[in-house]
């Protein structure tokens, strides 16, 4: 467990995360295969080399699982006791295979769960970045977090 309890999770606090993540084309074309998706953009080279981005996109799909996945270690490891909603999600900037993702969390929203009250529900803000800075992704993220246990 290397999560923060809902107690730590104040609002204002920002992490920046310590894993960063460079995209193979092997990660892209995995993930589009098994989700089922035949859009050539993110698959066919020739296609897209015709496109206005010039090569295959990552699938935006896997950039956000890859958001929320950076951010686990240190904020929901252990702690979360459930995943309960992605809004806002925007993706301002396109992937590209080779481009390395980094990111950093707002705690925006902590309040008490007022059906569970061994829980708190936190709103995270998770702004992704490439390796020139460019925003790729936000995504607001609602958790049921559990409550530090009593000693």
């Amino acid at each position: 467990m290397s999560g923060l309890w809902f107690e730590d999770l104040t609002e204002g606090l920002v992490v920046e995360h310590a894993t960063r993540r460079t995209v193979t084309e092997t990660d892209n074309v995995l993930f589009t295969t098994m989700t089922m998706n035949p859009a050539p953009l993110h698959l066919d080279h020739d296609y897209a080399s015709r496109t206005e981005f010039g090569r295959p996109l990552v699938n935006s799909m896997f950039t956000l699982a890859l958001v929320v996945g950076l951010s686990v270690p240190e904020l929901t490891l252990g702690t979360i006791v459930a995943q309960l909603g992605l809004t806002d999600c925007t993706f301002p900037a396109p992937v590209f295979h080779g481009d390395t993702i980094r990111v950093e969390t707002e705690v925006v929203e902590a309040r008490e769960s007022r059906s569970r009250p061994d829980a708190g529900i936190v709103v995270f803000a998770h702004r992704a970045r490439n390796q020139r800075n460019d925003l790729v992704c936000s995504v607001r993220r609602t958790g049921l977090m559990h409550r530090r246990p009593a000693s």
